[in-house]
């Protein structure tokens, strides 16, 4: 039954059976705005560790990623040492990238201060986009950009304040993942125009 329900939804991704999950992205996350520190924290964290593969990969880590990365908690994993980090390239839960790994905990000290100084993430974050979504209206996925001036301009900034993984096509995912940026086809159940269909 459930199945059926997600395969008779037209989707940008993620219809294919076998592929719940990943419609369950799609219809839940995907585009979706979000003010939530913490699950921006999480987004940033698993758009670098995909860097070079595919967003499936990562989405069947992420509980692994949560159980790691104290459920991204972005003080924690500041605090995290060297041997924990390096226990973690032996758990099978994540990519084992030692760059990738020790990516969070230097991504986690400039969040922290990111947030000192604009009172929140959030805050930071929108303001690249002036508060609001960008609402694009593509036909296919290969009208898609990789990159945009709004994400060079995101990449440029974390960047320059010390993050790592954060190129502007890995900021172009981002924006997307979290909702800067709202990139559902025309003909997808969640483009603005079929909403309330």
């Amino acid at each position: 039954m459930t199945e059926n329900k997600i395969e008779e939804k037209k989707r940008c991704f993620g219809g294919q059976p076998g592929k719940e999950f990943y419609a369950e992205y799609h219809d839940r996350e995907w585009g979706i705005p979000s003010h939530d520190d913490t699950h921006l924290f999480e987004m940033l964290i698993l758009e670098g560790a995909q860097a070079g593969l595919s967003w499936e990969t990562i989405l069947k880590r992420r509980e692994g990623y949560r159980e790691a990365f104290y459920r991204f908690d972005v003080r924690k994993v500041a605090s995290m040492s060297d041997r924990e980090l390096d226990d973690l390239l032996l758990n099978e839960k994540i990519i084992r990238n030692r760059l990738k790994v020790y990516s969070a905990r230097k991504n986690a000290m400039v969040f922290i201060e990111i947030q000192k100084t604009f009172g929140s993430f959030d805050s930071y974050l929108w303001s690249f986009v002036n508060g609001k979504p960008i609402v694009n209206a593509w036909g296919q996925f290969q009208e898609v950009p990789a990159r945009t001036v709004e994400s060079d301009a995101l990449s440029k900034d974390l960047k320059k304040r010390g993050m790592i993984f954060v190129g502007s096509t890995i900021m172009y995912a981002y924006m997307q993942a979290v909702g800067l940026v709202n990139d559902h086809l025309k003909d997808c159940w969640l483009h603005k125009k079929n909403e309330k269909k």
